[in-house]
């Protein structure tokens, strides 16, 4: 157990470190991750089951996809490519993604029932080591043939049907974009006030993504005011909940909220788990969108 705790250490840490040194460079590693590779704008995704990745795992694999040149998203375990038929070539190296889930230990359920009282939970992280397709050889065509990024034309006529058919109190107009909690609605400047169009959506997404944490929907806190740590905890939600939903729908807007970098470095220099709790809300708040549009998470 005690060997188990130190390598879940590690992996906080170390993807939390890889984070942070983006962050310090003045990148968002969630933003337009695809810019420099080989693929398109798309969520990575398992080649065997076609089971889109979240969570903390959509960066890791992003930014693999940049750093390697990747021309897919698609991955696979060592032993998946196995049962397809092929192989991961010699000498290539995989990706560490997570599993994070939470267990009752046998002893606890029983101390529970004998004190007439709710088990406490043990949470536990789980490493997986995937190869991208382009790392394999010998895979079946439909493993490998391009992915195809959804159509820009319909990706923003589909964000146009998931703004309408959220229900969301959703104002267009003023100088200024944001969600009040306290009265439940979002307000955005109209189109013509952005340089670049596209830019709205993402806007318009990341305000909503806010929008799903009030106390009836996803209940988050959004007790913090500006320049506070749960401030800064809730915007980095809705930053990495906004790239996740365009990603899904094809938008590659370019950045919006990079005067953010200094609270999102301070939050996760203090928690090397804040990412990864982050990013577990954020594939929620994508999620809880995208269902709107009919999208599959």
């Amino acid at each position: 157990m005690r060997k188990e705790r130190i390598e879940n250490a590690s992996l906080y840490s170390e993807v939390t470190n890889r984070i942070i040194a983006e962050l310090e460079e003045g990148r968002l590693p969630w933003v337009q991750p695809w810019d420099s590779a080989a693929c398109g704008c798309t969520m990575p995704q398992n080649a065997g089951t076609a089971r889109k990745y979240s969570g903390i795992n959509v960066l890791i694999l992003w930014a693999e996809v940049v750093h390697r040149g990747y021309a897919s998203q698609r991955w696979l375990t060592y032993r998946q490519t196995e049962a397809a038929g092929g192989n991961v070539r010699r000498g290539e190296k995989g990706t560490v993604i997570c599993y994070a889930d939470r267990f009752t230990p046998k002893a606890e359920a029983e101390a529970a029932r004998g004190e007439d009282r709710e088990a406490r939970q043990v949470a536990f992280l789980k490493r997986f080591v995937v190869f991208n397709v382009d790392q394999c050889e010998g895979l079946p065509e439909d493993y490998t043939f391009p992915m195809v990024s959804p159509d820009p034309v319909l990706a923003i006529a589909e964000a146009d049907a998931l703004i309408a058919a959220s229900g969301a109190r959703f104002n267009i107009g003023g100088a200024e974009a944001f969600y009040s909690p306290s009265h439940d609605f979002v307000q955005v400047p109209p189109q013509a006030a952005f340089y670049e169009p596209l830019n709205w959506y993402r806007t318009a997404l990341h305000e909503l993504a806010h929008w799903t944490g009030h106390g009836s929907r996803l209940d988050r806190d959004q007790r913090g005011g500006f320049g506070s740590e749960a401030y800064a905890k809730e915007e980095l939600v809705a930053e990495l909940a906004a790239a996740f939903t365009c990603a899904s729908l094809g938008i590659a807007p370019t950045v919006r909220h990079s005067d953010y970098i200094a609270s999102w470095l301070s939050v996760l220099r203090d928690d090397e788990k804040a990412i990864f709790r982050a990013a577990s809300q954020a594939s929620k708040a994508s999620d809880y969108l995208l269902d709107f549009a009919g999208v599959e998470p």
